[in-house]
């Protein structure tokens, strides 16, 4: 009887287990062979992937004090949201009657200069001037952490935050009643050329790009060309805040292309992912590039790597390189450069 006794208990025991296995199969899917043996992609907050998966949006443009006026531009302090971020830029309009669907515009992305010394009137000023006085909109933008805008710095090489910022300001003078939303281009000088090609493959609404004395393009051209100038070398691996610091595998990648950049595969899904040349397959606008062979600072070689890509992609550009002018492409080189860099906007906006 004891025995049978155990029996029964045993079974009712067992018909217990069944049925709460039966119910949590419901709700728990045992994964299958093919789901455990699948490869999840990683991917970085700094790929090109990840900048198209976001939908970038900001609010108008917003003036923010009225300064003296250019030849036959007006110039103000304006602002826009990038991120929750405040940021600040010198916006020009031009002094002639608003044309049909607004004026074309540009966005105006500066090379490196130390954001807690950055001044949002000064630097560029003569860029700024040849731009505004040909009728376009020109929002030269300072970016994250620079002179008063919100946020940290944090560079471009190895975070999205000015890559956003940039592509932010754009949505911003999309919704700006005097900018025709369709006609907007961006120009960028330096490390600046690494911004506007990567907002170049992420939004279709970049319409024309011109890049002067750009770098960083591929990260296997990092580490051959690096950057020359003593003042600028570290400067590339300011993240201290950046997006690239908060993601350990990203931070971990980025730590050996600092200290032990010969054993990397730049082939690898990382290194692949945020390498501009290597999803050059995005780019759909033309750009134009502009590089001086004696550049201390930019090894001409970044241009020259590009421009191949370019070509074997069968992509829109045209690239001028000059002999002399430096990083800054300075007379008498710079108005050749301002003359070609004008008419390739007017031609594609």
């Amino acid at each position: 009887m004891k025995k049978l006794l155990k029996l029964i208990v045993f079974l009712i025991a067992l018909a217990i287990v069944f049925t709460i296995y039966l119910k949590l199969g419901k709700s728990i899917k045992t994964p299958s062979i093919r789901e455990e043996n699948k490869i999840v992609a990683y991917i970085s907050p700094i790929s090109i992937d990840y900048l198209r998966s976001l939908n970038i949006q900001s609010d108008s443009v917003k003036i923010e004090e009225e300064l003296s006026n250019g030849s036959n531009y007006k110039r103000y302090i304006a602002s826009y949201l990038s991120e929750g971020n405040k940021v600040y830029g010198l916006l020009t309009l031009p002094l002639t009657e608003i044309p049909k669907g607004g004026f074309p515009a540009i966005v105006f992305n500066h090379g490196y200069i130390p954001p807690s010394q950055y001044v949002t009137t000064q630097s560029y000023v003569s860029y700024v001037d040849y731009l505004a006085r040909n009728g376009f909109v020109v929002f030269k933008i300072d970016y994250r952490g620079n002179g008063n805008s919100e946020g940290d710095a944090s560079g471009s090489y190895f975070s999205s935050a000015y890559t956003i910022d940039a592509i932010n300001a754009l949505k911003a003078l999309q919704k700006f009643d005097q900018v025709n939303p369709n006609r907007i281009g961006m120009w960028g000088h330096s490390m600046a050329g690494n911004v506007v090609l990567r907002a170049m493959l992420v939004s279709k609404d970049i319409k024309a790009g011109v890049i002067w004395s750009g770098a960083v393009y591929s990260y296997k051209d990092f580490v051959t060309y690096k950057i020359n100038d003593s003042n600028y070398a570290h400067k590339p691996f300011e993240t201290k805040e950046g997006t690239a610091q908060k993601d350990r595998e990203t931070s971990s990648e980025i730590q050996k292309i600092r200290n032990d950049s010969q054993t990397i595969d730049f082939n690898n899904s990382f290194w692949s992912s945020i390498s501009l040349t290597k999803n050059i397959k995005y780019l759909t606008s033309p750009l134009q590039i502009h590089q001086a062979t004696d550049d201390p600072v930019v090894n001409i070689g970044y241009s020259r790597d590009l421009v191949r890509v370019l070509k074997d992609n069968d992509k829109n550009y045209e690239f001028y390189e000059y002999s002399g002018g430096g990083h800054n492409i300075n007379s008498p080189y710079f108005e050749t450069a301002m003359e070609r860099t004008v008419k390739f906007f007017m031609d594609k906006l």
